[in-house]
């Protein structure tokens, strides 16, 4: 029978040749050199290895172990305790503790600074019933705006229109016969001009000097006849427009300039964002911003100190709908996207908006700036007034919002031929607006905060 321990046994050892017999023979006998790892023979007493002589035969060992009872084995540490030993148990435990109590201050603190308003409904529109012309008024004009706007502003449903529930703002093409020659479009000969400025109402083509129309026709509303709030909340349920150089904008404006001309009375704007796709360098409709402009003249408008930017997550506004919302109260005022939770700009009414526009001493002409809003005490001045929503797609412009030498913007601001030269370039704009080249709104809420304007 084959012995498999043997054979282990041996096949472990180490073999050592040496010669025997005499020095001419070349006989070669192994001798076996003790495994390391069996239990030493020198350990076993003869009676364990069968001998009968006292010697020890080999025999493989293997190792077992067994367990310790508890209690047997010695820890000299634990008879003395190193005292800094505390600590390592200590520190972290104040670490926790100061961390939850600071914690609870912020929570407290933040929660303290929040009022939940009672509010009063103004506005509820859904548009199923098309446009409430109690409430909405489509303006008319020409004059770009005081931004040097591309598209002139109509009344008719080419722009402005109601399909499905949902309100739509759409930019259209000129009409190319009004470009190429001579031409007037006087909006003061029709009534229809919905501003008092001579130079708002009527413009005109000079094939001559390069002067032309406005280029592209588009739809601005508002709801100064029909919902105001002063102080309250607005949410506009709408799904932004895609298409090169467009404006689109939801935003508010005082019913009455107590304060005087824009924007020593101030300007809210809730959104407004650009319909280039998300690789414009200054942020298409992958991004929207919002701010408050206020100050002493139109050289020294103040909206640089709290306009912020919000880009969409892994997709763009005009992927689908948003609510873009605002809360307004004596105390503050705040923006945000779908909840109030995602806020966009937050500006904390604590001391009066002239120190906090930064505002320098006099204009570039010297003459010394002063304070329009110091007399009424209210450290929100001129945010203090009724205000009406405006929802508007604007074309180009003059004023920087499209900046000069990027993602090739066909036009230069200072240029006296700027709307010639965009409309030159419409092979390369007006293809993409065919898509989805309109704002479309699902709903306006406008809620009044309790205690004012009859609430």
């Amino acid at each position: 029978m084959y012995n498999h321990r043997q054979e282990t046994a041996n096949s472990s050892a180490a073999v050592t040749p040496v010669r025997a017999g005499t020095p001419d023979s070349d006989t070669i006998t192994p001798v076996a050199r003790i495994n390391p790892f069996a239990t030493p023979y020198g350990s076993m007493p003869a009676s364990r290895t069968g001998s009968t002589t006292g010697l020890q035969l080999p025999e493989q060992r293997y190792f077992h172990s067994r367990r310790m009872k508890k209690g047997t084995v010695e820890r000299p540490w634990m008879d003395r305790k190193d005292p800094k030993e505390k600590w390592v148990t200590i520190i972290p435990l104040l670490g926790i503790f100061f961390g939850l109590a600071i914690t609870g201050v912020l929570i407290w603190d933040g929660l303290r600074t929040v009022v939940n308003h009672v509010y009063c409904p103004v506005l509820d529109e859904d548009f199923s019933g098309g446009l409430n012309s109690a409430v909405w008024t489509k303006e008319a004009e020409v004059g770009g705006f005081g931004n040097g706007q591309f598209e002139m502003t109509t009344t008719n449903d080419e722009n402005v229109f109601v399909r499905d529930g949902q309100l739509y703002i759409k930019p259209t093409v000129q009409d190319p016969a009004l470009i190429e020659s001579n031409n007037v479009i006087d909006l003061l000969a029709d009534g229809s001009c919905s501003s008092t400025l001579w130079s708002n109402c009527i413009t005109g083509t000079n094939v001559t000097n390069g002067t032309i129309v406005n280029p592209v026709k588009s739809g601005r509303i508002n709801t100064k006849a029909g919902a105001t709030l002063q102080y309250g909340r607005v949410e506009v349920t709408a799904k932004l427009p895609a298409g090169d150089w467009m404006w689109p904008a939801i935003w508010m404006l005082p019913v009455d300039s107590k304060y005087g001309p824009w924007p020593r009375s101030g300007e809210i704007d809730i959104m407004e964002s650009r319909g280039n796709n998300y690789t414009y360098q200054q942020g298409g409709n992958n991004i929207v911003s919002s701010a408050l402009h206020w100050g002493p003249n139109s050289a020294n408008d103040a909206w640089w100190r709290n306009n912020v930017k919000r880009k969409a997550l892994h997709t763009t506004y005009s992927a689908g709908f948003h609510t873009f919302g605002l809360e307004w109260s004596e105390k503050y005022i705040f923006t945000y996207i779908d909840t109030r939770l995602l806020q966009v700009m937050y500006t904390q009414f604590d001391k009066p908006l002239w120190k906090l526009g930064q505002f320098p001493l006099s204009d570039s002409n010297g003459t010394r700036l002063q304070d329009p809003w110091s007399f009424t005490g209210r450290d929100n001045t001129p945010f203090d007034q009724e205000f009406y929503l405006i929802l508007n797609v604007g074309v180009g412009g003059t004023n920087g919002w499209f900046k000069d030498g990027e993602s090739n913007k066909p036009w230069v601001d200072s240029s006296k031929t700027a709307r010639k030269d965009f409309w030159e370039a419409r092979e390369q704009w007006e293809p993409t607006w065919e898509k989805d080249g309109q704002m479309i709104v699902k709903s306006v809420k406008i809620w009044q905060q309790q205690g004012y304007k009859g609430c």
